[in-house]
């Protein structure tokens, strides 16, 4: 069995709520789409031919892919006017849960949440996990301009810690992200820079100390953190600096966090598996922007147990996000 737990949707009419947004981001209509702009410093073109749902399957079906659990592509509702963000959290919810009742065996689905509002967010975490069956909850690394451990956001993970279902984050377009507008490189190295930083506010701030069973999901392999551990550590244990929040090293926390697979780099991979552990980790795609079958074929050559092989790419899954048996 295999289980993709890095993959895309991206509904119509949350591209319209998008649209409709006075800040960035924001989304213009396109003949061939939706081109979801974040001021003058980036842009991506959405098609809505990328997420049909039955290229998904097709693709899926061609890589072997069992169930994929299918996430709202960013931006997230928590980047998006506080009304807006409530609407279209709403909207997406609903929709991947319509996928879900389509194709029960085929697709499990993460609610997003309109963050910026920790009132809202409670009741539509509620109504995704208990009403609707979704399995977990995406966090974008930027909760509007601020960061993920703003205080406001603490009765939240609270209640996703009491639910008991994972947080799973995903890099988003950073308010300091102009710096890197040049050479295409926002998304070439600034997403895997960010969803890095907001792991370590999460550990610094002490949010995975005050909520001990908060399960957390990194993607891209860890971003930049597994080759920082060294410098992080000897920061906060040899300097004693941004220790004031938590009372073990950060190592101990970051322990805690699942990572996917999602690299194209055989090396980063390996070192992802070593840092991590086979326990840690989650097979990924993030389709449609990627051929699956490049990230399958890189779990497949590796030289690592066939056991390991098969917790990462179901095993992990499976218990996680409660799927069930094979």
């Amino acid at each position: 069995m295999r289980v993709d737990c890095q993959t895309h949707v991206f509904p119509t009419e949350y591209a319209e709520i998008v649209a409709r947004n006075p800040a960035w981001p924001s989304a213009v209509r396109k003949a061939d789409g939706y081109l979801v702009v974040y001021g003058d410093v980036q842009s991506f073109l959405l098609r809505p031919e990328m997420y049909d749902v039955g290229r998904k399957l097709q693709d899926m079906d061609a890589a072997g892919i069992d169930i994929s659990v299918l996430s709202v592509n960013m931006p997230g509702p928590e980047l998006l006017e506080p009304e807006l963000g409530i609407e279209g959290a709403r909207v997406c919810n609903d929709y991947v849960a319509a996928l879900v009742q389509q194709h029960p065996d085929r697709f499990a689905a993460l609610a997003c949440l309109p963050w910026q509002d920790a009132t809202a967010a409670q009741a539509e975490l509620d109504r995704a996990i208990a009403g609707l069956g979704l399995r977990g909850v995406m966090l974008y690394s930027h909760v509007g301009r601020g960061p993920v451990d703003a205080p406001a956001c603490e009765p939240i993970y609270r209640r996703i810690a009491e639910l008991g279902v994972p947080v799973v984050l995903h890099p988003c377009v950073a308010p300091w992200a102009a710096e890197l507008a040049a050479y295409s490189m926002v998304p070439m190295v600034g997403l895997m820079c960010d969803q890095s930083f907001a792991i370590l506010r999460l550990i610094l701030s002490g949010v995975l100390e005050r909520h001990p069973t908060l399960k957390v999901v990194q993607p891209h392999a860890g971003g930049i953190l597994p080759y920082l551990w060294g410098r992080i550590e000897n920061q906060t244990e040899v300097m004693g600096r941004g220790r004031e929040n938590i009372t073990q090293p950060p190592s101990a926390y970051y322990r805690r966090v699942y990572l996917d697979t999602v690299t194209p780099s055989a090396l980063a991979l390996r070192y992802a598996y070593d840092a991590a552990g086979p326990e840690r980790l989650l097979f990924g795609s993030d389709h449609p922007w990627v051929d699956i079958s490049l990230f399958t074929g890189l779990i497949e050559g590796m030289s690592i147990p066939q056991e390991d092989k098969a917790m990462i790419f179901s095993g992990n899954a499976r218990r996680l996000f409660r799927l069930g048996a094979p």
